[in-house]
């Protein structure tokens, strides 16, 4: 039945790159030098192909309004001062008005937010689920609401600034202090950009001084934790932020969007979260929310006091299959995340790229999207739980332009305005046709579309049960443990036996089984076993046995998903 198949698969694309046809951009170009893409490059065709790789969830990174060196005034847009905003185009994560989308992103700006509640409508005529990126801990330096409701008070608007802290401040200041940046004040403009009171950066800056390497385009969000003090917290009455800030999730949850991917969610106090999630699905029960988070002492605390449905998984599954196909650390290290993880593997959010990482591509991390292949395929196929994909990462996109701000770092740029070779490609104009892919990418994109609509067509994948079964292979001959992973997922009287080789040589390998597996997934030992290879669609006849390894061949930097009917 279609509702049980419910493992989620997030394709996300950082908006204003992804119908962009310029192909001759130049380093650190303005909109009109070098074009932005546009809500409408999202067409029925391009979700359908979107859809088609098996993807559920479209992640729109960049949608809400953020702080820019493009003039909007005309439209009644505040302008920004060029030297608190990055890059040409500025951060997505220095959001300038809460009640607003990217002008950037519409083909007629005053009609900005219908053209964006059309896309969330295109997104769900293509059965696509729709997620926003919600940034609750910081905002940009000259944070204003054109587009706020009558009934809103702007952030800041009512602060009593001679107060450093105060829970009815949404800020944070330093008294009688100018801001005075370590970075140029000026940027080109003709005066210098001038803040007094200074208010705390970001990053947890709290002083007038924030340098090039800080959060420096971005104030701090006072959620009503003196941190001058202790760090004492001040929640009863609530506190004027968290007020300001539900009623701007349930504003864009009114959208129609089916969730939030919450920016730097642990820099926001967890009790916040719990008193605001349960508030937004009281209203919109179906609606999601993933949090970025990043320690691991940290993990049940927002899953399971915060009310997150999510959390990434970086430091420790991203993290190691990153080194793994790198070769900078073992195969059998993977195990290890899981059983950190203590029971809430189901609910972490597995990828191999995101708009903050190197590309897999890059020259910086494999240099080849084909080695990312056996690291994707645990990331994908390892639980239940949810898994990401950034787009181009199905193409091998390299990441490797030097944009203008983020320079030639791996990463594709958020900062700049640009055009990717491979989305380009592969759009071609909303034709989708392949006609310009080369061969590999074209086999990649196959692996990619294969591997996601397996995750939610085999119930072994997307409900079943998880084995691993590297414990009993160390040390055993044909099984390099450092190489190679391997694992059971299994429903009903389907069995998958998930191999993943993160050697560049072809491998032999033998796969001991131990009893206990057996008994516990309940598997019928049998000499023969007629399996289905599914990323091939190949018959392997094999073996299950406990005192007998399981032999089969396996290409380098891939792997294989072995049906069997039991």
């Amino acid at each position: 039945m279609e509702n049980e198949r419910n493992k989620i698969i997030i394709y996300q694309i950082f908006s204003r790159l992804f119908g962009n046809n310029n192909s001759h951009c130049i380093k650190n170009g303005s909109i009109e030098e070098n074009g932005c893409g546009k809500f409408s490059d999202f067409t029925d065709k391009a979700l359908s192909e979107i859809k088609k790789l098996g993807i559920t969830h479209i992640w729109y990174t960049g949608i809400i309004e953020h702080a820019t060196k493009t003039d909007y005034s005309k439209f009644n847009i505040h302008p920004d001062h060029p030297a608190v905003v990055k890059g040409k185009a500025g951060s997505p994560y220095a959001i300038k008005d809460y009640y607003d989308v990217d002008p950037d992103l519409a083909d007629d700006v005053p009609n900005r937010m219908k053209e964006f509640e059309a896309l969330v409508k295109r997104t769900h005529q293509a059965n696509l689920k729709f997620i926003i990126d919600f940034v609750p801990n910081h905002v940009a330096r000259q944070y204003h609401s054109d587009a706020k409701p009558k009934h809103v008070q702007d952030l800041g608007e009512k602060d009593n600034t001679e107060n450093a802290f105060s829970p009815y401040n949404n800020f944070y200041y330093m008294p009688q202090t100018v801001f005075s940046g370590q970075f140029d004040l000026k940027d080109g403009a003709s005066k210098a950009y001038y803040e007094f009171p200074a208010k705390a950066t970001g990053n947890d800056k709290f002083d007038a001084y924030p340098g090039s390497n800080d959060w420096y385009e971005t104030v701090k969000l006072n959620y009503g934790i003196d941190y001058a003090n202790g760090g004492t917290k001040h929640f009863y009455p609530v506190p004027d932020t968290w007020i300001k800030m539900l009623d701007i999730l349930l504003f864009w949850a009114s959208k129609g969007i089916d969730g939030f991917r919450c920016d730097m969610a642990e820099m926001v106090p967890v009790e916040f979260w719990k008193w605001a999630i349960a508030q937004v699905r009281y209203k919109y029960p179906s609606i999601i929310f993933i949090a970025e988070v990043y320690n691991p002492w940290e993990y049940h605390n927002y899953l399971f006091n915060g009310g997150f449905n999510y959390l990434y998984d970086k430091v420790g599954l991203y993290e190691t299959l990153r080194d793994v196909a790198c070769g900078y650390k073992s195969a059998s290290d993977i195990t290890r995340c899981w059983q950190n993880l203590g029971g809430i593997e189901k609910q972490m959010l597995n990828f191999m790229e995101n708009h903050d990482e190197q590309r897999l591509a890059s020259n910086f991390l494999a240099g080849d999207g084909f080695k990312g292949i056996p690291a994707m395929m645990v990331a994908a196929c390892m639980n239940t739980n949810p898994v990401m994909i950034y787009f181009g990462q199905e193409l091998g996109e390299h990441g490797m332009d030097e944009e203008g701000f983020s320079g030639k770092d791996g990463r594709t740029s958020i900062f700049d305005y640009w055009s990717i070779e491979t989305i380009r490609k592969w759009r071609n104009n909303d034709k989708f046709d392949g006609e310009f892919l080369t061969n590999k990418q074209k086999q990649l994109q196959s692996f990619y579309s294969k591997l996601l609509n397996l995750c939610n067509q085999e119930k072994a994948i997307y409900q079943g049960q998880f084995f691993d079964l590297m414990y009993v292979n160390f040390g055993k001959p044909d099984f390099n443990v450092h190489k190679q992973y391997v694992f059971f997922r299994k429903q009903d009287n389907e069995l998958l036996l998930i191999i993943a080789n993160f050697d560049k040589q072809s491998a032999k390998v033998s796969i001991n089984i131990p009893s206990h597996a057996f008994d516990f997934l309940q598997i019928p030992q049998k000499d023969i076993y007629v399996a289905n290879e599914l990323l091939s669609g190949k018959e392997e006849k094999l073996s299950l046995l406990p005192y007998q390894p399981t032999e089969t061949f396996v290409d380098g930097m891939s792997g294989k998903i072995l049906k069997f009917i039991l």
